[in-house]
């Protein structure tokens, strides 16, 4: 019976303890009664005070905004919202305001630390203001949990935070905040029951890492993700006998091991991304055997190549982008069962998708052709796959589209090409495609994903019309991208159709010509590009409405938009984009939350606001290209410590530049030039230690040369051009002047005395020059522009190439000789030193300036002769020393045989070809090789043995896009056209699109043809031999039946940079059998170069995109292969020595290696 007994025991018991507690409710039920509060009036009051120390904040950040609603004076503080009470005591515990919108300052007399009941408070995610975080929490020492993140705090992390020893969960991530080792110290050693530390975005930059070695052995998340750390990461953290999750992501100073001997935790998520932390894969994929997540981007491999899975049969989530791996994708790694992620984008991965094995019944294997091996099952689990980045072709497989797990696909920035595939899988919701070569319609499937969030499908080939309406299923799009194919959209039948989740939409470069009208229902727009399209209208009304409280992103830059632009009324924009449209009016401002303003080539009107001074987060002003008058204001010098670019040329400002330039200042490029500015430089630029380029031609500026600005460490272009600048040009003031001038234009200005020697001795930029691949000048959103006199021509570059280099000092009163040292220049591109008053000798060391293109040293007062190791500069294009008083022999050979008689005009003691005056026996040309060729000069035609070399194709093509060619005038033109200025648009020679080309005949019918342009006749027989159409903008189809190929008699045949519409060399070009030079570049021609070319067995000079080098195996006098621009794409491989005959070596060249340029077709 004793089991009865104990029974009757346990209800007895039951029965009280129920009794008990209905007593205490209703003593507490009555209490309340009484009092009107479950919880302790102290801590009510506190938590009313808390409250009422903040403004609440409503919007999309702050999801929990609405939380302190509820708290009333009077009601039970433990019904509130947030708020957690201990049901015994009645004392509140717990507090949670996450995402609250608190706004303002925690302060140390705060009521908050009144709550010293507290075991849990979650503060995180709202806006304290910068305030710090205060000691008095330290205070708090009930709390097991305390998230702060993201909350706008700064300063030191107090060391009194390793007072709160119960803690088993601290949350202190954020910008702003710092911690020391000697804190970190204190919350290492006294907080021995943690369990999770999150530190991510803490400055940690002064910690001794080794404070890490005593962490607690109870840890299991440790977060330390972009701290700042460096140096070596102690190796005990992977001994950690419970750590489950470790991020030390994003320290990019950080370097350390693995343990050498064998070791293994239950670590389940490692981020080691950017990071200089070594990583073995052998032994990671050895010891870490119960991993998950896995994130290796931009890591530092050591041993085994990260191909082969290994012992990671469990992971989930695998990301090894950014790591500049090689060869082929390492399929192998869908073999992972597990596998939901893989992430290798960024790397150079090369090779096409395995496809589907037809041998397999089942239709379920990958087969990989390129190593004709068996990869994988088709990975039906895979659910994330990212491969963007690489350098993939081929097409897409069908397989990819039909994994029924598969959500998010990014393949963007390869060079894949074919149709898009129809998806049959309908669980996609974020697909990226963006810039390959994908050509053919958009594929109906992906109008049926109604999942789809994210499509990108942007800079491709793809065309057709699409009906905007065929998205309306797609309800969850939240970014769409369809800019830069060859689609035109319609927008009918839209009225009523409305995307409510729409937040990015890109229709640049689609073809519209009218706005989107359906936008107008949009709540949540916060960036709309609609750039480079045929709109042509007013900017309408309820566009200025849209997205009032969400535009951040507003382009509508190159298109034909008119009228002008009303008040801007969004809150928070932050980028506006109107360039290149025809807007009038007087300048719009945009709202206070402004970054970046762009507003050039418009026609706007009137003066600065000087409200434009309020917009004080501005970091890029371009305003340049309009017809804005006044003065600058003085504001603008300082209004903004962000502002990275302030550009306002070609207006017509007035008065002086703004003397408020201040200590601090971020400005990276100021231009100015075009402008009518007047009175001295302001010394404050001196404060403008960010400063790289500084523009101020064509402006009223005076004052002697400005050399205190050779201590900006960044200077990399000055424009002083066109000034009123004077006097001498003294020595420098410090050790290293202008060590990163690149670019230095002083001329028409009123500057004398001697070349700065001593300058010229410190630029270093230009004598300690190594080319690393093409990079332009500028950001993301601005690149550099500067017009500069290039081949007597004025030319806007529209990019400015790191390593294009400059020196014009024309048209100012410089006297003495030219200094030796600036043959040390191996950058050097062009060199002016015209029109001044310099004697002496021109120096033979000119002949070490190998990147030369343009040389003018015409109009002083030169002597001797022309120094024969000018001949080596191979790639000089331009040549003067037309007004010197030089004398002897002209150099022959190489370039120096393209030089007209204008380049030597004026110096009567020369002789030798191309000049009239004949050299006697002991005068005899000098050569640098054997003239080629017997072939007669006519009076009227003199033609280019060699032609350009490709460094000015880089230079002008790449970096200019298209030349603005203004004032110095070529003389062909004025003789021609008989006006005072001309702007001429010339097309690049890379086959950038061709605006205008001017071309201008004196071939008239009834003269002799003798005399016309282009035309050269022999002496004795009156036949044509040599005919030059280069550039002459020649549009139209070389039949096989034009008269062309009557001229049966030429030995030169110059079509280059012409538009002969695609159509194919004719075969009729093999029969000029006379021809010794042919040059077809730049001519628009396509498909095969007829092997009739080979009949032309005289030919020794030959330019044309497209070389099929088994055609040249003929011509066996053939000494040279012009270089293009385009040579740069592609190398093919050798032939045999007996293959082609003995080519000139040309600098670069490879011991008979050829590089071929590819050709359309």
């Amino acid at each position: 019976m004793g089991w009865l007994s104990w029974f009757c025991l346990l209800f007895l018991l039951s029965t009280t303890c129920q009794f008990n507690s209905t007593c205490s409710s209703s003593s507490n039920s009555s209490s309340s009664l009484s009092s009107g509060h479950l919880c302790h009036p102290e801590d009510s009051s506190a938590l009313l005070q808390f409250k009422n120390s903040f403004s609440i904040i409503d919007g999309p950040f702050y999801s929990y905004s609405n939380r302190t609603i509820s708290w009333q004076k009077g009601k039970d503080c433990c019904s509130w919202s947030g708020v957690t009470c201990d049901k015994m005591t009645g004392h509140v515990i717990g507090l949670n305001l996450g995402s609250g919108g608190l706004q303002g300052n925690i302060h140390s007399n705060s009521s908050l630390f009144f709550l010293h009941h507290l075991k849990r408070l979650d503060l995180s995610e709202n806006d304290f203001r910068g305030s710090p975080i205060s000691s008095k929490f330290g205070g708090l020492v009930s709390l097991t949990h305390l998230d702060l993140f993201d909350s706008n705090f700064s300063g030191p992390i107090p060391s009194e935070i390793s007072h709160l020893s119960t803690l088993v969960s601290l949350n202190l991530s954020q910008n702003y905040v710092r911690l020391d080792t000697l804190s970190l110290n204190r919350i290492v050693q006294n907080l021995t029951n943690l369990r999770e530390l999150h530190l991510t975005y803490v400055d940690m930059s002064s910690v001794v890492l080794d404070s890490f070695k005593n962490l607690s052995s109870s840890l299991k998340t440790l977060e330390l993700s972009d701290c700042h750390l460096r140096g070596k990461f102690p190796e005990s953290i992977y001994h950690q006998p419970n750590l489950r999750l470790l991020d030390l992501s994003d320290n990019y100073n950080l370097t350390g091991y693995f343990p050498k001997s064998n070791w293994s935790i239950p670590l389940e998520t490692l981020w080691l991304s950017y990071t200089r932390i070594s990583v073995d894969w052998h032994h990671l994929t050895r010891n870490f055997k119960s991993l998950r997540d896995l994130y290796l981007s931009n890591c530092s491999f050591v041993g085994s190549y990260p191909a082969l899975p290994g012992n990671l049969t469990q992971i989930m989530w695998l990301d090894l982008s950014d790591n500049s791996f090689g060869g082929q994708i390492p399929w192998s790694l869908l073999n992972l069962e597990s596998l939901v992620e893989l992430n290798l984008g960024g790397n150079n991965y090369v090779g096409q998708f395995p496809k589907v094995d037809s041998n397999s019944t089942s239709n379920s294997s990958l087969y990989d052709f390129s190593k004709q091996q068996l990869v994988c099952p088709i990975p039906r689990h895979l659910t994330f796959l990212y491969l963007n980045g690489n350098q993939l072709n081929g097409t897409i497989p069908s397989w990819l589209s039909s994994l029924p797990s598969l959500e998010s696909l990014d393949l963007e920035s390869n060079q894949l090409s074919g149709n898009i595939m129809e998806f049959q899988s309908r669980s996609l919701s974020s697909l990226g495609l963006r810039d390959n070569k994908l050509d053919g319609l958009i594929p109906r499937s992906i109008f049926e994903l109604e999942n789809l969030r994210e499509l990108d499908l942007s800079s491709n080939n793809l065309s057709g019309t699409v009906e905007f309406e065929k998205f309306s299923k797609l309800q969850s799009l939240n970014w769409l991208n369809l800019s830069f194919n060859h689609l035109s959209l319609s927008f009918n039948h839209l009225s009523n159709n409305t995307w409510p989740q729409l937040e990015v939409l890109d229709l640049s470069s689609c073809n519209i010509s009218e706005f989107p009208y359906f936008l107008r229902a949009s709540q949540n727009l916060n960036m709309l590009y609609l750039s480079h399209n045929r709109i042509q209208a007013d900017i309408p009304k309820w566009l200025l409405d849209l997205g009032k409280d969400s535009l951040g992103y507003l382009d509508l830059s190159h298109n034909s938009l008119t009228g002008t632009v009303g008040q801007l009324r969004w809150k928070n924009l932050q980028y506006l984009d109107l360039r290149n449209n025809s807007l009038q009016g007087e300048l719009p401002i945009p709202p206070l939350s402004s970054y970046y303003f762009f507003i050039s080539n418009n026609q706007f009107t009137g003066e600065m606001p000087p409200t434009i001074c309020s917009l004080s987060m501005l970091q890029i002003l371009d305003l340049s290209n309009n017809r804005l008058s006044g003065k600058i204001h003085q504001c603008i010098g300082n209004f903004s410590q962000s502002l990275s670019v302030l550009d306002l040329r070609n207006n017509k400002f007035h008065g002086a530049i703004p003397s408020t330039f201040s200590k601090g200042s971020l400005l990276r490029n100021l231009n100015l030039n075009g402008n009518q500015l007047e009175g001295s430089l302001p010394p404050t630029l001196l404060t403008c230690k960010e400063l790289e380029v500084l523009d101020l031609g064509n402006n009223k500026i005076q004052g002697a040369f400005p050399n205190w600005l050779e201590s900006l460490p960044k200077l990399q272009v000055l424009i002083l051009r066109s000034n009123k600048f004077y006097g001498e040009i003294c020595f420098p003031k410090t050790k290293f002047p202008f060590q990163k001038l690149h670019i230095i234009d002083l001329s028409n200005n009123q500057f004398s005395g001697l070349l700065p020697t001593k300058y010229f001795e410190h630029l270093a930029a230009m004598i300690n020059w190594q080319e690393h691949g093409l990079k332009y000048m500028g950001g993301r959103y601005y690149q550099d522009t500067v017009a500069v006199a290039i081949k007597g021509n004025v030319i806007e570059m529209e990019k400015i190439l790191t390593v294009f280099t400059i020196i014009d000092f024309s048209n100012n009163t410089f006297r003495g000789e030219i200094p030796n040292v600036i043959g040390k220049f191996k950058s050097l591109k062009g060199l002016n030193f015209s029109h001044n008053e310099l004697k002496g000798t021109i120096p033979p060391s000119f002949g070490g300036l190998s990147n030369l293109e343009w040389l003018d040293l015409s109009s002083n007062m030169l002597v001797g002769e022309i120094p024969m190791q000018l001949t080596s500069l191979t790639y000089l294009e331009k040549f003067n020393v037309s007004e010197n008083k030089l004398v002897g022999s002209i150099p022959h050979g190489k370039q120096f045989d393209t030089f007209e008689n204008d380049s030597y005009i004026g110096n009567v003691g020369l002789c030798g070809f191309p000049v009239a005056k004949t050299c006697s026996p002991h005068q005899s040309p000098s050569s640098s090789f054997q003239q080629e060729d017997d072939l007669e000069h006519g009076n009227c035609f003199d033609w280019k043995v060699v032609l350009m070399g490709y460094a000015s194709g880089v230079v002008i093509g790449i970096s200019v896009g298209y030349l603005v060619l203004s004032n110095g005038t070529p003389d062909w033109l004025v003789k021609v056209v008989g006006r005072k200025q001309h702007r001429v648009y010339v097309a690049c020679p890379l086959g950038v699109q061709v605006v205008v080309v001017y071309m201008f005949l004196s071939s008239i019918k009834g003269k002799d043809c003798y005399t016309w342009n282009g035309v050269t006749c022999e002496k004795m027989t009156g036949y044509v031999i040599g005919l030059n159409l280069g550039s002459g903008g020649l549009q139209g189809n070389i039949h096989f039946n034009s008269s062309l190929f009557s001229l049966g008699h030429l030995k030169r045949l110059d079509l280059s940079e012409n538009d002969f519409r695609g159509f194919s060399i004719s075969s009729k070009f093999g029969g000029f059998v006379s021809m010794t030079h042919l040059d077809l570049s730049y001519s628009n021609f396509s498909g095969l170069i007829p092997s009739e070319i080979s009949n032309l067995f005289k030919i020794f000079s030959i330019d044309k995109h497209g070389l099929d080098m088994q055609s040249l195996q003929n011509l066996e006098n053939l000494r040279k292969i012009s270089k293009t621009p385009d040579l740069l794409n592609s190398t093919i491989r050798p032939l045999s020595s007996q293959s082609l005959p003995p080519l000139d070596k040309q600098p670069g060249d490879g011991e008979r290696s050829i590089n071929v340029p590819h050709i359309q077709g």
